[in-house]
């Protein structure tokens, strides 16, 4: 079943309600979502004196708006979580990942794992693996580029390297690059030395834990 247009109700607490306070309501058409509304929005007001937030309710499809920080597909095959809390969540790690910290690698995850564990306890819910991984993948990139700054110079990157298994031949090649720190984060060498194995055995929580069968 196709599923259309939703109704959308925010309405501020006057009295002790049983249910929370934002709701959507799905119906199959843009007039079945004007009318529900309507008739919502009357007996809200009239019957439980409740304001209904005008801004923020609206007759719209469901891949357009968001509830609790997810959206649904228009289709309901799949719920999804909000870009605006994807923005949120980008913003946050690079807040703390910033390459000026100064602290070093476990410290930043230990200050990461608190966030990352929560954010995962809510947002693992939704039915896009494929998001979740990616956020890992870009996180564990961040981490690159952090720890690639860190560690100065061309000496110096070049015995980290070698120090994680990478040959003598590529570590050389890398610590020797003028590339600049973002784009060296998706090196060879550097994945090699970092591996996503690497950053499990100090702590960095996973977003995406697939469910046994």
């Amino acid at each position: 079943m196709r599923r259309e247009p939703h109704v959308r109700f925010c309405e501020r607490p006057g009295v002790r309600l049983p249910w929370a306070t934002h709701r959507n309501i799905y119906v199959r058409s843009q007039r079945a979502g004007e009318r529900v509304m309507a008739s919502v929005s009357r007996f809200l007001t009239t019957k439980l004196r409740l304001r209904v937030n005008e801004a923020k309710s609206a007759v719209a499809r469901p891949e357009d708006r968001k509830f609790l920080g997810f959206s649904i597909s228009n289709d309901g095959s799949e719920r999804r979580i909000a870009p605006k809390a994807l923005d949120r969540f980008r913003e946050r790690i690079r807040e703390q990942t910033g390459r000026t910290r100064g602290l070093s690698l476990p410290q930043i995850i230990e200050d990461l794992a608190p966030y990352l564990i929560g954010w995962r306890g809510y947002f693992g819910f939704c039915q896009t693996p494929r998001v979740l991984a990616n956020l890992e993948a870009w996180i564990r990139r961040r981490l690159r580029s952090y720890l690639w700054r860190q560690w100065g110079n061309g000496k110096n990157r070049f015995r980290e390297l070698r120090r994680r298994g990478v040959s003598e031949f590529k570590a050389a090649v890398a610590a020797g690059s003028p590339t600049g720190v973002w784009r060296m984060s998706r090196h060879p060498a550097v994945n090699a030395a970092l591996r996503t194995l690497y950053f499990d055995s100090i702590g960095l929580p996973r977003l995406y834990v697939p469910v046994s069968a």
